[in-house]
């Protein structure tokens, strides 16, 4: 059997893809950096042999879940059952050792287990208690989100741990309080802690809980059918107790002269960092990229800079990981990535696109296309919204990406997938709809 009594922190390593030729005249320079984390020792049986190891065998951690408990959450009766039996499930997947509490959200947030502004230690007792506390939830009044994230962070930032993680459930919208209120919450709690983010049913906005996933570096999804929750639930923590480095951030340098015109990640969804840089020095900048296990993730960078001439060659862009220090300064993970421009009169070479590059522009342009085509389909605009669809068809078949080509296979009707010719269905599921915009930044991988 697996020896886990040191777990394994992650080996972390950049990878740049890019066509480093420009035009004489040229000044933007793209590149796909793939950022990989090895060795952690979280993938696979790992997790379950992991999951009741003893108290301090694996990453500290917190975790706090936020469940709906609004009048609508009774309406069926079975939608709340789900969500209890969710919950006991998501805890039941908590590593012995991890702390955790359980929030009731309504117009208010309800501290429902262990309470007293306190966390509980994962273990047999303390998941058995919970499990009775959830058996006491029932249903009644309004949403307020924002307080529900607030007594969240408070609840996480008492824990001196690694990794701080929050879910949330709802099933409706945010009516009990000023979006503003939402917004600054998100704006509070932005950076520490993550949170993942499920709608459940149909009658919840799916801006409200995508904005909520992004903000707090999370994952945004619905689950249409409440009997659903409980294996979505699982595998939600799951991949959360699979996170062994927290707050690992993008740094990017660029020389004097150039500019970041974006970064965002790619893959595997799309998420725009750029307005998320925080100045880390001369000429450079941060962008968090959250808690990680083992994985992969991808990010598009661009940078523009100042024509060279021809024969010239320069480091566009540094990138390199950091994360915090225990000295209240950063560490370096991994070698950095070098992103290069070399100017050429060479036709071919500089106006040859990389293939990765080509791949995620386009990832980028069907996300976008689906949530203007969905938009314009609710304001009546049939024309706007057949032709933006129809270029989501025609992207989602040229980039592979086959999940999403069934998604709105479900919204259209296809005529010719290449030319992008479909025609809108008279009637559309809600959950169809929803599902589609909520997964419409989901992403293929691209062959390296």
């Amino acid at each position: 059997m697996a020896n886990f009594s040191k777990p394994n922190v992650p080996r972390f390593s950049v990878d740049v893809y890019q066509n480093e030729y420009l035009p004489e005249d040229g000044s933007d320079v793209d590149a796909i950096v793939t950022v990989t984390a090895t060795g952690g020792g979280t993938l696979g049986g790992a997790l379950t042999a992991l999951r009741h190891h003893a108290p301090g065998e694996g990453p500290s951690a917190a975790v706090v879940l936020m469940v709906d408990c609004s009048g609508s959450m009774d309406h069926p009766p079975a939608k709340m059952r789900n969500a209890r039996d969710a919950t006991a499930a998501a805890v039941a997947a908590l590593r012995d050792g991890v702390r955790f509490a359980v929030v009731a959200g309504t117009h208010v947030a309800r501290e429902v287990y262990p309470g007293g502004g306190r966390l509980a230690l994962a273990g047999a007792g303390t998941r058995e208690e919970a499990r009775q506390a959830l058996r006491r939830l029932d249903a009644g009044g309004g949403t307020a989100i924002g307080t529900w994230l607030r007594l969240a962070d408070r609840l996480l930032s008492a824990a001196d741990v690694a990794i701080r993680h929050a879910v949330l459930l709802t099933d409706g919208r945010n009516e009990h309080e000023p979006a503003a209120e939402l917004t600054a919450a998100l704006d509070a709690c932005a950076g520490r802690f993550t949170c993942d983010a499920r709608g459940v049913g149909t009658d919840w906005e799916v801006k409200e809980v995508t904005a909520i996933a992004s903000a707090l570096l999370g994952s945004a999804d619905i689950v249409a059918d409440p009997s659903g929750l409980t294996a979505d639930f699982t595998r939600m923590m799951e991949t959360a107790m699979g996170k062994e480095v927290a707050d690992v951030a993008l740094r990017l340098w660029t020389p004097a002269g150039a500019t970041v015109r974006f970064v965002k990640q790619v893959a595997p969804s799309v998420e725009e960092l750029t307005g998320r840089r925080t100045e880390s020095g001369p000429r450079a900048g941060d962008y968090p990229l959250g808690s990680w296990g083992d994985e992969s993730r991808d990010y598009h960078v661009r940078v523009r800079v100042p024509p060279a001439g021809l024969g010239r060659e320069m480091l566009a862009a540094r990138v390199s990981l950091v994360i915090p220090g225990a000295d209240g300064g950063v560490r370096g993970l991994g070698t950095p990535g070098l992103v290069r421009a070399v100017w050429t009169d060479d036709l071919a070479a500089s106006t040859a696109i990389n293939p990765q590059v080509a791949h995620y522009t386009g990832q980028a342009e069907l996300a976008q296309a689906i949530r203007q085509g969905l938009e314009l389909r609710r304001t009546g605009d049939i024309d706007g919204a057949t032709a933006k669809l129809g270029r989501a068809v025609q992207l989602a078949g040229a980039l592979g990406n086959a999940d999403t080509a069934k998604l709105l296979a479900k919204v259209v009707d296809v005529v010719d997938a290449a030319a992008g010719t479909v025609r809108l269905k008279a009637a559309v599921g809600e959950a169809d709809e929803m599902t589609l915009e909520t997964r419409s930044t989901r992403t293929v991988r691209v062959k390296k």
